[in-house]
């Protein structure tokens, strides 16, 4: 199509301003010879400055407008003007868009510089003429500029002299210094129109006024990369150096978005940069610039200027580049820099020179051979694409048979301005002066359109050759998959998608059950239409189905030495679970594989439960998975869902054969002591026929409904009590305790693992920060008394983090600034984040802007720094100590003892008091009150107690009747905290008898072991942790049931280590331990003051009788 006769140049001018000029395309002659014929418009008017065409006695051509129908009288030769920017009126702007009619899809020509296509080629490329060395055009067509648009005669506009009108306007042969415009996608061409889309506000308005100056003249250079979305550029490197020194015909504003411009580039001519001016330039940059060129600016032919300044308005340009060396020596030179003006604006300007073409024989056979050889490859591609066959014909027509032979440059640049080719190889034919070698690069981008265009064209007769009667639909739908199939990119379809189950399927060792099942669901989604409900389920069942590994096992590491040395790399201590993982991979060693086994760790928070599943899978080179079942309520979560409910899924072993692609993985259970139970079931109970080694070598998920084996799934649990878990599934697995850490271990663990990872975890490796031992205790002591490590490393972490505020806070913010730590991104993320004023609660919408992937980066702090943090500065980083003494009572009253108490926390000391509530005389009556948030065995125990101590008293020291009057109040300190268990009976019944004899006991004895009502001591849980809590509480002696002596003898001797053990199988065993050396005659004679009678009451009483 002819340049000017496509709607979207019709649109694109009708958008322009109304005052303004407009371009004219289809040319009507008056001959009748011939009713109608076609002209191609001419180059855009190059002039500095508007004309206006007179009026001729008799028009040679009926010119159509693109807006309203009219007449236009035009020379023959009259060039096309240039369209000054004009701004519209809210008036003018709503009537202009409420009756514009919005182009079709496929003639948009006014399009973004960002993203041009080869669609708008076809204008582009029809409205060159035959460029002579000023850029002027041989013939064309173009409106006439004025107020009116093209009326400005009829509506008194304003007179031009008839000297001013009959200059020849001209494009500068020298313009060293252009503003750049970067543009991205294709590079331009010389002779070929571009419309392009300003958006940056300051080159939106530097165009503005370079229109209203007369010198609309830039420089255009391709982007190198790709992606890149900018109206400026900073680095000379961003572009190519190469571009085309471009004329803007026109430009107007873009509906709807402000400071924006849609500009219409004509290049004129080959350009090379020499040396960027960035947008961000300062003052002293602007001021230094080199190569500024001096113009003369007179009025053609001498006239002198105010010849005609009279019928000029304000604000026109008249200059002229032409040089004349005998004016300028006759007369005072006045120097004007053209581009003096754009320096107030952030634009990127670039000084440039020209690249001449390098001459070249015309009777060169090379360059004939060649340049037959693209009109051939032209009249080839014509004859397959329809739309490369309208751009041809009309730049033929352009041209006589002999013009096209004899200007081999311009037909170079039009096969590389219509191709679609790489980006690179357009702009290499760009950046070639050498002819040969440009035609033959054109040449070949040229072949490689002709190629696809075969290929197209083969795609549809294949296409074609298939279709025989069906509908138009099924013929669309068919072409699609030739030309997908071509390219390698079909879709998935429903044969595509049962072939990749096939595929999957036949990698995996299927069982002869699972795979009847796969063949079944596969035959029903061959035959189900991919529209049915039924298709979805059934094909993400058989994704699931090729998704778990079947007969697919990690080779499994047995070497006993690796796993010691896994095993002590990430835990201290913890010999126990380190010699159960031993024996099963000597086990393992020997079979040369190891069905599943379930271990459960129980033991208090911070000991390394959940962290030793993973180290085991890291020794075993297992896949590690984990989920925890705390709180868990639906039995679906394990059993799965049925297939039937919307969105259903597997349950989580499934899911974990899926992540880990393996048959054998270790997975990891965590706090199977806290599963919930709900209405949706007993998650507990399902976990039955999961753990059990019996039945879960054909677990059933309901959402599978296929048997799986499990057996070789190494399962781990981990639970802080046992108490809490079914006794049906606390009987399937192999129980390993985790006692709590003393003092000793702690300190290890600190050094070894928890000080260096809180130091890295703070910023400070590389710093010298020393964080004494004598602190380490302190903490440990003082701080962190429970049985884990968990507090003792937030504690640490604490300590290097203050340290990290002190080291800062003594260099200042100018040692370690912002600015330093900043990337390049992050500093512009963080300048947009300045300019949001949205509220926090609220997502901005320019969020992207915002956001980088790297921020910042961290700071060294200089080697200068030294910090050390021992027990007399600890302080200053932790606050004061949480615990002040070893032990509640340093020096224990008569009727308190301490005992021993097992919690989900580890091991605790637990005090019992007894005191008397009343003054004992001979009427008071006997009582026992209990307090201390006791529970139903805890209260039973303080009854039996009580009982027990009576008997002793009565046994023991018979003239001793202080249980016969007192009224006893027992209380177990923290009352916040239940207490239950049957393990404090010795000690209560030790806390009474020390109040009934009126004896301390000693401080250091702690004591555990239930006890009944004949004094027999029975055995009791926890010895560990009790001891553990014991020696943490300052105790040197510890008494425990002889039926615990087991246990003791396997504690190791670091535990131990400072404590005295004493075995008991009778109260009378604790009795000599807690009363050595007791005087019975003593304890006999205690209490007969208070309880004596008053001698005036006993004779009343003597009387009453």
């Amino acid at each position: 199509m002819l340049y000017g006769q496509s709607p979207s140049w019709r649109l694109a001018l009708r958008n322009s301003p109304r005052g303004g000029p407009r371009f004219y395309s289809t040319a009507r002659t008056c001959s009748k010879s011939h009713p109608l014929s076609i002209r191609v418009l001419k180059p855009p008017d190059p002039s500095l400055r508007p004309r206006v065409s007179l009026p001729l006695k008799a028009p040679k051509f009926c010119l159509l407008s693109t807006s309203s129908s009219r007449w236009k009288d035009r020379g023959e030769d009259d060039p096309p003007e240039p369209i000054p920017v004009q701004e519209k009126s809210n008036n003018e702007a709503t009537a202009e868009e409420g009756g514009t009619k919005q182009p079709a899809a496929g003639d948009a020509i006014q399009e973004s510089k960002r993203a041009p296509s080869t669609t708008n080629l076809g204008p582009v490329s029809l409205a060159s003429g035959n460029i002579d060395a000023k850029g002027g055009s041989e013939a064309g067509s173009g409106g006439e500029a004025g107020a009116g648009g093209g009326d400005s005669g009829k509506k008194g506009g304003r007179k031009v002299s008839i000297e001013k009108a009959l200059q020849k306007p001209s494009v500068p042969e020298v313009y060293p210094q252009v503003m750049a415009i970067p543009i991205a996608k294709r590079p331009l061409f010389p002779g070929f129109y571009k419309a392009i889309t300003i958006r940056d506000p300051n080159v939106s308005a530097a165009i503005q006024e370079m229109m209203k100056r007369g010198q609309p003249y830039v420089g255009a250079f391709l982007f190198k990369d790709e992606t890149a979305d900018k109206d400026v550029f900073d680095n000379i490197e961003d572009v190519h150096d190469v571009g085309v020194f471009a004329q803007i015909t026109s430009a107007f504003p873009v509906h709807g978005e402000e400071n924006s411009l849609t500009a219409v580039l004509y290049p004129h001519r080959r350009i090379k940069m020499s040396q960027l001016i960035p947008p961000n330039r300062t003052q002293e940059v602007t001021k230094e610039t080199a190569n500024t060129t001096v113009i003369d600016v007179d009025p053609p032919g001498g006239e002198v200027a105010k010849d005609t300044g009279g019928t000029e308005k304000k604000g026109d340009v008249v200059a002229s580049f032409e040089e004349n060396n005998t004016a300028q020596q006759e007369r005072e030179i006045s120097s004007y820099e053209p581009t003096s003006f754009l320096r107030k604006y952030a634009v990127s300007l670039v000084n440039v020179e020209n690249l001449a073409e390098q001459r070249f024989d015309k009777k060169s056979p090379v360059i004939k051979a060649v340049t037959s050889e693209i009109v051939n490859v032209f009249k080839e591609v014509a004859a397959l694409n329809p739309l490369f066959r309208d751009q041809i014909t009309t730049f033929s027509m352009s041209q006589s048979a002999g013009n096209i032979m004899e200007e081999p440059g311009k037909l170079a640049d039009f096969a590389a301005a219509v191709s679609a080719g790489e980006i690179s190889e357009l702009q290499d034919v760009l950046e070639t002066m050498n002819l040969e070698e440009r035609i033959g690069k054109a040449l070949m981008v040229l072949k490689k359109e002709l190629m696809n265009a075969q290929l197209q064209q083969k795609i549809s007769k294949d296409v074609e050759s298939k279709i025989q009667k069906r509908q138009r639909e099924y013929w669309l739908m068919e072409q699609m998959k030739g030309i997908r199939r071509e390219l390698g990119i079909e879709s998935d379809g429903k044969d595509k998608l049962v072939e990749k189950f096939k595929e999957k399927a036949d990698k995996l060792a299927m069982p002869e059950a699972i795979k009847k099942v796969f063949e079944e669901e596969l035959n029903k989604l061959a035959h189900l239409e991919p529209a049915a409900s039924e298709f979805n389920v059934t094909r993400n069942y058989l994704d699931w189905l090729t998704q778990i590994p079947w007969g697919q096992r990690s080779a499994e590491n047995f070497g006993i030495k690796n796993a010691m040395t896994v095993l002590n790399e990430d835990h201290y201590g913890l010999k126990d679970v380190k010699d159960r993982i031993l024996e099963f991979i000597a086990v393992g060693k020997l079979r040369g594989t190891v069905e599943g086994k379930i271990l459960c760790f129980v033991g208090p928070p911070g000991v390394g439960k959940t962290s030793i599943g993973k180290s085991i899978a890291r020794a075993l080179n297992r896949q590690y998975y984990r989920f925890s079942v705390g709180g868990l309520t639906d039995v679906a979560e394990i059993k799965g869902h049925r297939r039937t409910y919307v969105g259903a899924l597997p349950g989580r072993i499934i899911q974990a054969l899926k992540k880990c692609q393996t048959e054998n993985p270790l997975i990891l259970i965590d706090e199977v002591d806290k599963i919930g139970r709900g209405h949706q079931g007993d998650p507990s109970s399902a976990l039955l026929e999961l753990l059990d080694p019996e039945q879960n070598n054909s677990f059933l998920d309901h959402y599978m409904d296929v048997p799986v084996d499990l057996s070789k799934v190494l399962f781990v649990c981990t639970a802080n009590m046992t108490d809490t878990i079914p006794r049906p599934l606390l009987d399937r697995m192999e129980m390993i305790e985790l006692s709590g850490y003393v003092a000793d271990e702690k300190m290890a663990i600190a050094e070894r693992y928890l000080a260096p990872a809180a130091k890295e975890l703070s910023g400070l490796k590389n710093v010298d920060v020393a964080l004494q031992k004598n602190a380490i205790e302190e903490l440990i002591k003082s701080y962190c008394r429970e049985s884990g490590v968990r507090n003792l490393k937030k504690q640490i972490e604490k300590v290097y983090r203050k340290s990290a505020l002190k080291i800062i806070q003594d260099l200042g913010e100018d040692v370690l600034s912002e600015d330093k730590a900043m990337t390049k991104e992050g500093m512009v993320a963080l300048e947009e984040s300045k300019k949001d004023m949205t509220d926090v609660k609220e997502t901005p919408s320019a969020i992207a802007k915002e956001t980088t992937e790297v921020p910042r980066v961290g700071l060294n702090v200089p080697g200068s720094v030294h910090v050390n943090i021992g027990k007399e500065n600890l302080k200053d980083y932790v606050g004061p100590p949480v615990f002040t003494s070893d032990r509640l009572y340093e020096k224990t009253p008569p009727g308190v003892a301490m005992g021993l108490a097992w919690t989900s926390m580890g091991g605790a000391a637990l005090y019992v008091e007894s005191i008397l509530e009343n003054a004992l005389n001979a009427s008071s009556r006997p009582g026992l009150e209990r307090t201390g948030n006791l529970k139903n065995v805890m209260k039973e125990s303080t009854v039996i107690a009580y009982s027990f101590a009576k008997s002793v008293m009565a046994r023991m020291f018979p003239e001793n009747k202080f249980f016969e009057k007192a009224k006893l109040h027992l209380h177990c300190p923290e009352g916040a905290v239940q207490k239950d268990g049957p393990s404090a009976g010795i000690t209560m019944a030790s806390s009474l008898l020390s109040l009934a004899l009126d004896r301390a006991l000693d401080p250091t004895i702690a004591m555990t072991g239930e006890l009944t009502v004949t004094g027999k001591v029975l055995r009791i849980g926890g010895l560990r942790e009790k001891t553990v809590a014991a020696r943490r509480a300052g105790a040197k002696t510890i008494i425990f049931p002889s039926d615990n002596m087991s246990d003791w003898l396997e504690l190791p001797e670091n535990i131990k280590e400072g404590l005295e053990g004493h075995a008991a199988s009778w109260y009378s065993d604790v009795f000599d331990l807690v009363f050595p050396n007791i005087d019975a005659n003593q304890a006999n004679k205690l209490w007969k003051a208070q309880l004596a009678k008053p001698e005036k009451e006993g004779e009343q009483a003597e009387d009453d009788d």
